[in-house]
């Protein structure tokens, strides 16, 4: 599968960005990528490959790249829990760093740059998200409605803002949305909440917890690694992709 780095402008730079698309000419539809807080690597890279293999033009954006470009920190090449404090010390001034603002200045960028890609086809987009990056997605969404048919948050903060900023957050939304929730992070009274506020904002969605998984359950070089959660989670995200975006 077909693979670059791009460099995306900004009203606060460039951002570098890793794309995979399929080798065949013809224009596909969009997905904008976001990545989880450890940013892009070798198994962003594969699932990226792996989506555009499916018939995608995917791009997964540094989030972090006023800091530098990917990776923005060293990584182990696999990030065990006794890893994981050093790496969070020096991630953490990155993603408090990143506001809603830089948010949603980024996703307006990433968004037309990817729109303008002889390589994409006309019509909206999808936007998913792993980590912090479903909330990244779940912004984008809510900032762009009309332009993002489908998104999908997989283990992701949503809740981050509280019910008030949730409310704020879904109700702009029309794409479809599917959210794969890691049995760690979210309680089944918690959920209840979650999609009665997704209904109550008319929002057509999936939303559950993917039994028996705790957070970065996507991430094979992580210990929170679940190899049927991450089926499922395609199993989820591609039918989501087909039923919302154009091929061809």
């Amino acid at each position: 599968m077909p693979s670059k780095t791009l460099h995306i402008p900004t009203p606060d730079g460039r951002a570098d960005a890793f794309a995979a698309f399929p080798d065949d000419g013809e224009r596909h539809p969009g997905v904008l990528m976001y990545p989880d807080g450890f940013g892009i690597r070798p198994v962003l890279r594969e699932m990226a490959r792996e989506l555009a293999g499916h018939g995608y033009f995917v791009v997964v954006p540094n989030v972090f790249y006023r800091h530098g470009p990917a990776p923005v920190i060293d990584l182990p090449e696999h990030i065990g829990e006794e890893a994981r404090p050093a790496v969070f010390a020096r991630l953490m001034p990155l993603i408090e760093a990143h506001t809603t603002e830089r948010v949603l200045r980024d996703a307006e960028a990433y968004l037309g740059f990817l729109t303008a890609r002889p390589e994409v086809g006309a019509g909206p987009v999808a936007v998913t998200g792993y980590c912090i990056g479903g909330l990244l997605a779940m912004r984008t969404a809510s900032a762009h409605p009309g332009r993002v048919a489908a998104v999908a948050g997989f283990h992701g903060p949503v809740v981050a803002d509280g019910p008030d900023g949730l409310h704020r957050l879904l109700s702009p939304i029309t794409a479809e949305v599917h959210l794969g929730h890691a049995a760690s992070d979210l309680t089944p009274e918690a959920l209840g909440e979650l999609n009665r506020a997704l209904d109550a904002a008319g929002v057509d969605h999936t939303s559950e917890i993917y039994p028996g998984t705790v957070h970065g359950f996507t991430m094979s070089d992580t210990d929170a690694f679940d190899a049927a959660a991450l089926r499922r989670h395609w199993d989820r995200l591609l039918p989501l992709l087909e039923r919302t975006l154009a091929h061809g």
